[in-house]
């Protein structure tokens, strides 16, 4: 069957790597793609913070790149193709509601997630690998230079704002992403499996 399947945490979880891992486990009805993405839009997203552009204009750059990819994605849906993203909307209003209020912007949480589930497919499963961000520095310790997110103090507001965003979407199902890899790979194909997607 044909669907979309996110993956969402933070930075150091393991979401890509299980991604990569369902995504090749499901076999050749999946598609694997990610958040930002690699058009001229994402690397601007990526980009952003380091041009000295507006805290908006960055948080707008991300849902830019997402509307795009949101196109993207609807049709291979329509193809019958089974979507695995590693980040969606929910990173957005997960890391852009922490810069925003880092920035003396207020809480735009609610701005946030209403603008970019307007602009979204809804998932048809979105899981939260949960880690506790002290873990954070031991699982990128082999990244070299850090992004401007990888930092404690920065993701401990960021795993809150997902912990909001599990509070007010059923279809977010939290994992435990201290557990062996294979095991938490195995609990995402199960509930895959179950939700007949």
């Amino acid at each position: 069957m044909a669907g979309l399947i996110v993956l969402e945490g933070i930075d150091g979880c393991g979401k890509s790597t299980v991604a990569r891992a369902v995504a090749e486990r499901l076999g050749d009805r999946a598609v694997l793609t990610r958040e930002p993405t690699d058009s001229w839009i994402g690397r601007a997203a990526k980009e952003g913070d380091l041009s000295g552009v507006s805290p908006y204009t960055d948080a707008l750059l991300f849902m830019a790149d997402r509307a795009q990819h949101t196109l993207e994605m609807a049709g291979m849906v329509r193809a019958g193709r089974l979507v695995v993203c590693d980040r969606y909307y929910h990173s957005t209003v997960a890391y852009q509601t922490a810069s925003l209020r880092r920035k003396g912007l207020g809480d735009n949480f609610a701005w946030l997630l209403d603008s970019n589930t307007r602009i979204s497919l809804k998932p048809d499963i979105t899981f939260l690998l949960v880690l506790p961000p002290e873990r954070m520095p031991e699982r990128i310790s082999d990244r070299g230079e850090r992004s401007r997110f990888e930092r404690l103090d920065f993701l401990e507001e960021v795993a809150r704002n997902y912990e909001r965003l599990a509070e007010c979407d059923p279809g977010i199902v939290r994992l435990d992403a201290t557990r062996p890899l294979e095991e938490v790979v195995e609990r995402v194909l199960g509930a895959v499996k179950e939700s007949k997607v």
